[in-house]
């Protein structure tokens, strides 16, 4: 697909005007509750490969899973040069309960607001407008050649970061994954584990518990045990990280039973572990299931979902030039996950940076500042330029 600038609406005339339009494709994650259903990423994909296959890039959509593409796009360049990625995603979470119009776009007190104006359409407009100001012919001549991916599916375990990283292993020599940071560099985030816990029981009438095995019952002594005893043992010093503090879980979702006169047969427990590097190093699902034992859980264990943690050096060559912006950014730390860790798992070594605060992130009035906008676009284009000759 290839647009051509032909209106505002393909070609809008500033970096605000392109983010209301992408706000204005729904591309929510059907993953959950998406709360409409308007789902996928398609649309966005194809809006976002015409607008910069107008600027001259070499366009294609890797399909991941059925109707959900990740939109690549290439910049011609000389062959030779260091490979660099701006990597925001494409998919939003849910709209249900949202006090704004989220597919509006609406421009107020100098805020835009809708469902992934923050997370991360805002750092999508912004690295967009960065290669827009800069045009396909300098873009050439820089001494990196640069690839812009729109990934699918990341709020919901990224499905997309983990197809591109798959095809294009080590094919690059860094990414800048765009998601709200207020362009400080994140350079270290935890890594998740997600893991479903299952006991059974036996149903019978609520009349006579005592004939049944309730199943709920079986699992309360393992949410007191894990949100005491193996809280405690997550904090000890060796799994401790100067940036990014301990390990944490939540026991975050219970469910069991059909109704309140009937003893349950099946209860679930969700975990959410959020990862450090020395524990992924030890192995959390390994520590994690060893306690289950030690406090003699007698149910099922199913990992749903595990990143490990982002663990790249402040002193790569493109993070120092990072650094070295006029916008001075900090290398910092981060408790949430995100795409760039399974692009650094892929041996493409990422960091995360772009306008907004991930505050705003998910939120049901989700909003951007103009000025934030502004100022992020300014920074990837900053860092564009002034990456050139990074090794």
């Amino acid at each position: 697909m290839s647009l051509r600038p032909e209106s505002e609406d393909v070609w809008p005339g500033s970096v605000a005007a392109l983010l209301r339009r992408l706000i204005a494709i729904p591309s929510v994650n059907p993953d959950g509750d998406p709360g409409t259903d308007r789902t996928g990423e398609k649309e966005c994909a194809e809006y976002v490969g015409g607008f910069l296959g107008a600027l001259g890039a070499d366009v294609r959509y890797d399909e991941v899973l059925p109707g959900r593409p990740n939109v690549i796009a290439r910049f011609p360049s000389t062959p030779g040069k260091p490979r660099v990625l701006l990597a925001p995603h494409t998919d939003t979470v849910g709209v249900g309960g949202m006090t704004v119009d989220p597919f509006g776009g609406e421009l107020r007190d100098g805020r835009i607001f809708g469902r992934g104006a923050c997370d991360t359409k805002g750092t999508m407009a912004a690295m967009l407008w960065a290669l827009r100001d800069l045009g396909a012919e300098r873009l050439a001549n820089l001494d990196i050649e640069v690839t812009f991916a729109g990934l699918m599916g990341e709020e919901s375990g990224q499905p997309g970061s983990r197809d591109f990283a798959r095809r294009y292993r080590g094919q690059y020599a860094f990414a800048l994954v765009g998601e709200p940071t207020g362009c400080q560099i994140v350079h270290k985030h935890k890594g998740t584990l997600w893991v479903t816990l299952t006991t059974r029981g036996k149903a019978v009438h609520g009349s006579t518990p005592e004939l049944g095995i309730n199943a709920i019952a079986r699992m309360a002594p393992v949410v007191t045990a894990l949100d005491t005893t193996f809280r405690e043992r997550l904090a000890a010093p060796e799994f401790a990280d100067p940036v990014l503090g301990s390990p944490t879980i939540n026991p975050g979702l219970c469910r069991g039973g059909t109704r309140s006169n009937i003893v349950p047969e099946r209860c679930t427990l969700s975990l959410d572990m959020r990862v450090t590097p020395a524990l992924a190093a030890r192995g959390a699902l390994a520590f994690l299931t060893g306690f289950l034992d030690e406090i003699g859980f007698d149910g099922e264990i199913r990992p749903t979902l595990e990143c490990r943690p982002l663990d790249v050096p402040a002193d790569h060559p493109f993070v120092r030039r990072l650094r070295a912006l006029p916008q001075a950014p900090e290398c910092v730390g981060a408790p949430w996950f995100c795409d760039a860790a399974v692009l650094a798992e892929g041996d493409i070594p990422a960091v995360a940076a772009g306008p907004g605060s991930i505050a705003q992130a998910h939120t049901a009035d989700e909003w951007i500042t103009l000025e934030a906008l502004e100022s992020g676009a300014a920074f990837y284009r900053d860092f564009l330029t002034s990456a050139a000759g990074a090794r």
